[in-house]
């Protein structure tokens, strides 16, 4: 069973290293033992520990056959009622429809721990719906009144006590009823207060990920890899992540850490370390810092010669807790547990508490030849980073996952992606997100084939195999019974012989007819249309012969020793045609949560783009409040009542890169909101809102692709840009957009000259300002650069 580097101090203990209980050598790379462990500290030290999330059960069952199941335990949570959650449950108890409730509590933003009052600040189409709508209004007086409170137990996810005496000596104890576990009714608090040793055991995905890789590589190259014995310094891996091509690598994916990726551009193992201590909120700050002084932009400045000996590693820069304790054990003379009160008084702020380790720092620091100013000046810097510093250990454990993960991508990127798609099976939305990126690495992948695939995705050669388990309605046990029957007998040659081989009991119609959109049945030379149209004879044949199998009336054939032959399997029928592509591709989508053979929009996609639409993949660098046109399909659609009683919409829009929620104001929907369920492509105008993780389009214009006219209208008297300081090459960029876009509307240049505005007008150019041309300005100068008089 896989198991993680270390996680948290613990990675600091040279005991734990050499029992391998952590692989991180300490001595390489400066760990502290006494961040983990020192003669002051109170409570038990935690020693957390990363399994492969597929496994953590087995784990648990090995302790308490180990320990004893009286001996063990896991520990209660109790979940309280938090935004989402409480505005979920009113609604069901005011009798809501499940919709409509599940769209109120999706405009809430992606914050942790965010509260219904912050969520009403920051998102306007929820403040809208609670101040227009009288059923929206009383749902979230209710919720505000029951925010915070416990709703229910539950089992926390990693926290499991283990004790030398049956805990029932000990703890009060609780059965879960939905499984066999035994619970703690004490939580985590006072379990720890009672002095039992409770430890993590954490399940991480990313370790699965790991160990399905390496598998893959020995079944397809034949090669048996050790992943802790990867070389460090692999060119490719740095490539990789200079470049942030980190999709699926751990730590490393989103979309900040990507760009601070690519400014850093990491050339060794302790840049990555940094990278992961630092993108976080609070140090996130120094990121830009970190990388001049990284690349020699800006030179490091030290106050004296035992920080340059500490931070000369992070250019100058406090990133680690651990800078903090060698400092102060250097400069002031602290013993390295004196030197961890210190972190942990600076990280508490309690002014008395610092009062008092500033005057011991700086009589250290005297005693010791260094100068009040600069010892004063170290202690304020300290101070200062001590609230920001990240545990070392910690950072150097994830940061060697992060790599590891890195290199599979960099030199074996078929099987890491194969691996990446099967521990994601589950998720719809990140399984579209990963194929993706299997095309932008230019990694083909196969359909699914009841012939070929298993139930997880695997590797063929340079592609990659879609697994049966991810189709919709297909689950394991079915996928077991096809196989089984595959391996037993070879290939199936027909649907009946299909029908006949495979236990129905498990492969039921639902399943076959889901198989069958999938195109998982492509294999047999009929079309998809005509399998689901035999599909009723197949499965009567089918049941009739196991029947008589079980029954023991077997056929001649069976008899000879083998199945059914394939020609006696069901009556020759005339082919059907296939179904016309959009159907086709509408039942993938139905089956598989997206288009796999194709995408409905790709044929008017150049359409589109020539009328200024961009995908959705694009919105990333967009800023809030900058104007789009975007193209997609309405997969969802949802009208309401304002207070005043205007008709209004909420829309998922879907294009080929993803999926963008779009809220239709009444006079928008007006105009435009009776093609919200045409089914054809839709163009839609409007301005973003919102974050990357929370985005949304609020649409100023709908119409329909075909048809859809780009000058509609009377044109405007003027069209007037604000260049801003971007200079001569936006000046020139710009020319070049109007020339792609001459018409008669003449153009006013609202320009910054010394902090004054200049307004001039082109006399040599006039403009067609369509859409497309005010998405070109806006995409070059931002938004809001644009205004039509």
């Amino acid at each position: 069973i896989a198991v993680g580097p270390g996680r948290g101090s613990s990675a600091g203990s040279l005991v734990a290293y050499c029992l391998g209980i952590t692989n991180i050598d300490p001595l390489r790379y400066s760990l502290l033992f006494e961040r983990f462990l020192n003669p002051e500290r109170i409570s038990m030290p935690d020693m957390d520990v990363d399994f492969a999330d597929d496994r953590r059960d087995e784990v648990i069952r090995y302790v308490e056959q180990k320990y004893g199941r009286d001996r063990v335990a896991q520990i209660i949570t109790f979940n309280v009622l938090k935004a989402k959650a409480v505005i979920r449950d009113v609604g069901r108890v005011l009798g809501l429809p499940f919709g409509e409730v599940d769209r109120i509590a999706k405009l809430v933003p992606e914050t942790l721990n965010i509260t219904l009052d912050e969520a009403l600040r920051q998102s306007p189409p929820l403040a809208e719906a609670v101040k227009t709508r009288p059923d929206v209004a009383e749902l979230w007086q209710i919720a505000k009144r029951l925010e915070g409170l416990s709703r229910h137990a539950g089992k926390h996810a990693a926290g499991v006590v283990i004790s030398d005496d049956p805990l029932i000596e000990h703890v009060p104890l609780y059965k879960d009823p939905k499984g066999e576990e035994v619970i703690t009714q004490y939580p985590m608090g006072p379990i720890e207060k009672l002095g039992l040793l409770k430890m993590d055991f954490l399940g991480l995905r990313t370790l699965t990920v790991i160990t399905n890789t390496v598998r893959f590589i020995q079944e397809s190259r034949g090669i048996r890899l050790d992943i802790e014995q990867i070389p460090l310094d692999d060119p490719k891996t740095y490539q990789l992540l200079s470049e942030a091509r980190t999709f699926g690598v751990f730590q490393l994916e989103s979309a900040g850490m990507r760009d601070a990726l690519r400014q850093l551009r990491p050339e060794r193992l302790e840049d990555v370390i940094a990278m992961v201590a630092l993108y976080r909120p609070g140090p996130m700050q120094m990121i830009p810092e970190f990388t001049a002084r990284r690349h020699r932009r800006v030179k490091p400045s030290y106050d004296h010669p035992v920080m340059e000996k500490h931070l000369q590693e992070t250019y100058g820069i406090m990133v680690y807790q651990e800078q903090v304790l060698k400092i102060a054990a250097d400069m002031a003379g602290f013993t390295m547990s004196e030197a961890d009160d210190l972190r942990k008084a600076m990280g508490k702020k309690i002014p008395a508490l610092m009062a008092e380790q500033r005057a011991k720092f700086r009589a250290g620091a005297q005693a010791r030849g260094v100068k009040e100013k600069v010892a004063e000046r170290v202690f304020e810097l300290m101070e200062k980073f001590a609230g920001y510093g990240f545990n070392r250990a910690h950072a150097t454990a994830y940061a060697i996952v992060a790599y590891q993960t890195a290199y599979l991508k960099a030199n074996y990127p078929v099987e890491f992606m194969a691996a990446l798609l099967t521990s994601e099976m589950a998720n719809t939305d990140k399984v579209v997100v990963h194929i993706e990126e299997c095309r932008a690495m230019a990694i083909d992948l196969l359909p699914p084939d009841v012939n070929v695939s298993g139930f997880r995705f695997g590797v063929a050669g340079a592609t990659i195999r879609f697994g049966l388990g991810a189709i919709k309605n297909v689950g394991e046990k079915a996928v077991e019974s096809v196989v089984g029957a595959r391996e037993r007998e070879g290939a199936f040659a027909t649907l009946a012989d299909f029908g006949r081989r495979v236990d129905l009991q498990l492969v039921n119609r639902r399943v076959i007819e889901s198989l069958i959109k999938a195109g998982a049945f492509d294999s047999l030379g009929h079309t998809r249309a005509h399998l689901l149209a035999g599909l009723d004879g197949a499965l009567e044949t089918g049941q009739r012969h196991q029947r008589e199998r079980d029954q023991g009336q077997g056929s001649i054939f069976d008899l000879m020793g083998g199945g059914s032959p394939a020609a006696a399997a069901a009556p020759v029928e005339p082919p059907l045609p296939e179904w016309d592509p959009d159907q086709l591709l509408l039942y993938e989508k139905e089956v598989l949560g997206f288009y796999l053979s194709g995408h409905p929009l790709k044929r008017v996609w150049a359409d589109a783009q020539r009328r200024g639409a961009i995908g959705t993949g694009d919105l990333a660098s967009r800023e809030d409040g900058s104007r789009v046109i975007l193209c997609g399909l309405v997969a969802a659609v949802r009208e309401i009542n304002t207070k005043n009683g205007d008709r209004m919409a909420f829309a998922t829009l879907e294009d080929m890169d993803g999926a963008i929620e779009i809220t239709i104001f009444p006079e928008t929907f007006r105009q435009g909101g009776g093609h919200l369920r045409s089914g054809a492509p839709l163009l839609v105008r409007g301005r973003l809102e919102g974050s990357a993780s929370t985005r949304k389009l609020l649409a100023e214009e709908l119409r329909p692709l075909v048809g859809a006219g780009e000058d509609e209208g009377p044109p405007p008297s003027a069209c007037r840009v604000r260049v801003g300081g971007g200079g001569a090459d936006a000046l020139r960029e710009l020319r070049a957009v109007c020339d792609a876009h001459r018409g008669p509307v003449p153009i006013y240049l609202h320009l910054d000259l010394e902090g004054r505005e200049v307004v001039v007008r082109a006399r040599a150019i006039g403009v067609r300002p369509s859409a497309a041309f005010v998405a070109a300005v806006e995409g070059l100068l931002g938004g809001g650069s644009i205004r039509l008089d």
